[in-house]
């Protein structure tokens, strides 16, 4: 199981190409909406148990779209969304993980993988939702795992 505990899809087996986006430090997530226009976003990601994970605001488009459609393509990118010609597209499913309170049991992937940079990006939304506030869970987690066949 992996370590973030729900939301976990036993028995489904991450790939080799998709087990190596979790060691880029930036993916493109391209979801779909239900146009099927494919729609990308440069996301951290981190590995979880059999899964990649990424996080995402609640209000997010991406979970707006992932709850309609659950395909996704993933290729390693820059923090400002830059693709090396060549980069290999990698289909996977994803799912937004039910428990609300998930993003706390995975948040320790992320302060892991990218320090300094996560915890100031945690900080700011929290300063952001000060001024915004909204019900519900802040963050959201996806877990996406090989395309099924």
């Amino acid at each position: 199981m992996g370590t973030g505990g729900s939301g976990y899809v036993p028995g489904v087996t991450i790939t080799p190409a998709l087990s190596d986006l979790g060691d880029e430090d930036f993916v493109e997530l391209t979801t779909f909406r239900t146009s099927g226009t494919a729609v990308p976003t440069t996301v951290w990601v981190v590995r979880d148990g059999d899964a990649l994970v990424v996080t995402t605001p609640s209000g997010s488009g991406k979970v707006k779209r992932l709850r309609n459609n659950s395909d996704v393509q993933l290729r390693a990118s820059s923090r400002r969304g830059r693709v090396e010609p060549g980069a290999r597209w990698v289909p996977g499913s994803a799912v937004l993980d039910p428990d609300p309170q998930a993003h706390d049991g995975v948040s320790h992937l992320f302060e892991a993988k990218y320090g300094w940079q996560y915890r100031t990006a945690m900080v700011v939304e929290r300063v952001i939702r000060r001024f915004r506030p909204r019900t519900g869970p802040d963050r959201r987690v996806v877990r996406i795992t090989a395309e099924q066949q």
